[in-house]
């Protein structure tokens, strides 16, 4: 070979295999890279493509891609429409630094504090989906409760993207979704490595890399259910259980040791609870409970204060809903309410009562009834629909939701129905009032202005009231509404809830 052609050839290679930091100009499939903020002090981060193993080795600092702004070294391309972006990824070397991050990322622009979601393994294979929704704002995630996979997926489509995992060997299956995320025209997507630490680089390798349109959909959508808990300090929230695509799950409630009950396909069904920041359990099976001739439950249980016993609302009997009582590992259920449609929402802090919504000739209204039978109390005549009703802690109030004045609004009651008071008072619309066992706190559900009644398939968000201030925050946003937070959810130590976040998916 002549020395002329010896350095053509050589010149060839390294323009397929190296793009050094800052300098514009195509990455193996990508156009650009650079960092994005602040880098770490030892310097810039780098990109490195190997075209024979089809690699990108990305190293990059920065301290941290979170809160409202980011850094982090980025190799990406412009693109518009549904996209999804799969890369196989692991980590290159031993670190001290267990939060470091290598992302699949959907970004709007370069800024440091630009929407994105992404799809993140840390060092400590701790896996999530995150997320800024405004320029500017938080970022929040949702776990996955697997640790540490092998191969990752971020998909878009529409408003929406969806979190995709898989071991080694395995399919990639779907872990967790975004709120609705609204990136605009052209936006970047591409690869990312974040060194969680300003003093340091660190370095990740991406293989066999995908990025490419999403065909349109060919089939019926797909509902994907998750289980999630939020912590009401950090935001963050944990996917606990993924249901199988397709299957609708409901209405979990959290039991004092620790385990969630939620309903799916007309049955009862519990799993250990875990919170946000915990170590992931890998993925755990539900266990089904046993409620004897109730084989169509809906999304209204709860546990008695004692934990001995489950209140279920199911329309096997008589065709419409009906309240019973269940040992709560199961067995023969005992049925309470003579009339129905009824509801259950609550139960009275002595275990002694329930409270329901029933409708009785044509209207929606709160109603109470012993344990141990008799008749049923109704408590509000309002027009409209009165619904949601649950004990506060101490037994002094019983909190609900009602329509009367225009639009849905959080009141509150004394328990034999007097002194009857509106609590919220805004434009949204807000179901399902839920009071933390230690009686500070308030969450519910809230719809935009206009959504009528409690649809499945609206962007809702649930809300924070402290009850000393009467001060409300936005905790998260999601896709959902009914079987999201429908019954009492809240952790027994008040730091933390459970709810269904749901997506619908073009397959």
């Amino acid at each position: 070979m002549s020395f002329i052609v010896w350095v053509a050839v050589s010149v060839l290679v390294m323009s397929l295999m190296l793009s050094a930091a800052g300098a514009a100009g195509p990455v193996g499939i990508f156009t650009d890279c650079a960092d994005v903020g602040a880098p770490s002090s030892p310097g810039p981060g780098s990109a490195v493509f190997d075209a024979r193993k089809q690699t990108y080795s990305i190293s990059g600092g920065g301290a941290n891609m979170w809160g409202a702004a980011d850094a982090f070294h980025y190799v990406w391309k412009r693109v518009s429409g549904d996209v999804g972006l799969t890369a196989s990824i692991e980590f290159v070397g031993a670190s001290p630094q267990p939060h470091r991050k290598a992302c699949l990322v959907f970004r709007q622009s370069l800024d440091p504090d630009s929407v994105y979601v992404d799809a993140a393994i840390h060092g400590d294979g701790l896996t999530s989906i995150q997320w800024r929704q405004t320029r500017g704002g938080p970022t929040r995630e949702v776990q996955s409760h697997t640790a540490g996979p092998k191969r990752l997926r971020i998909e878009k489509r529409g408003n929406y993207c969806t979190l995709w995992i898989a071991g080694a060997g395995e399919e990639l299956r779907a872990a967790a979704a975004s709120p609705r995320i609204v990136l605009e025209g052209e936006f970047l997507a591409g690869l990312a490595v974040c060194a969680h630490d300003a003093n340091r680089i660190e370095t990740a390798l991406f293989s066999d890399v995908e990025l490419a349109p999403l065909p349109a959909a060919s089939g019926p959508p797909t509902l994907l259910s998750v289980l999630e808990t939020i912590s009401i300090g950090s935001g963050d929230r944990r996917a606990v259980y993924v249901a199988p695509l397709g299957q609708l799950i409901e209405a979990p409630n959290w039991s004092a040791d620790n385990f969630l009950y939620y309903n799916s396909n007309g049955r009862l069904y519990r799993i250990p609870a875990e919170v946000p920041g915990s170590p992931p359990s890998g993925g755990r099976t539900p266990e089904p409970i046993d409620t004897g001739l109730a084989t169509r439950l809906n999304n209204d249980h709860g546990i008695s204060p004692d934990g001995k016993l489950m209140a279920i609302s199911d329309q096997t009997e008589e065709g419409r809903s009906l309240i019973y009582v269940v040992p709560i590992r199961g067995d023969a259920p005992r049925r309470l309410t003579p009339l129905g449609p009824s509801y259950f929402h609550g139960w009275s802090p002595d275990g002694r009562a329930v409270t329901y919504c029933g409708q009785r000739n044509g209207a929606f209204d709160i109603y109470t009834i012993d344990i141990a039978g008799g008749q049923e109390r109704r408590l509000t005549s309002a027009s409209g629909k009165n619904d949601g009703p649950e004990y506060s802690p101490d037994g002094r109030y019983i909190y609900f939701n009602s329509d009367r004045t225009g639009n849905m609004q959080i009141w509150r009651m004394r328990p034999d129905g007097s002194q009857q008071e509106r609590i919220t008072n805004d434009e949204a619309n807000n179901w399902f009032p839920h009071i933390s066992p230690d009686g500070r706190y308030m969450v519910f559900l809230s719809y935009e202005k206009g959504v009528k009644d409690h649809p499945a398939n609206k962007d809702v968000a649930l809300r924070l009231m402290d009850l000393q201030t009467m001060g409300v925050q936005t905790l998260t946003t999601l896709f959902g509404g009914q079987g999201t937070i429908n019954v009492a959810s809240w952790a027994p130590n008040s730091r933390a809830l459970a709810f269904v976040s749901y997506q619908v998916l073009a397959r």
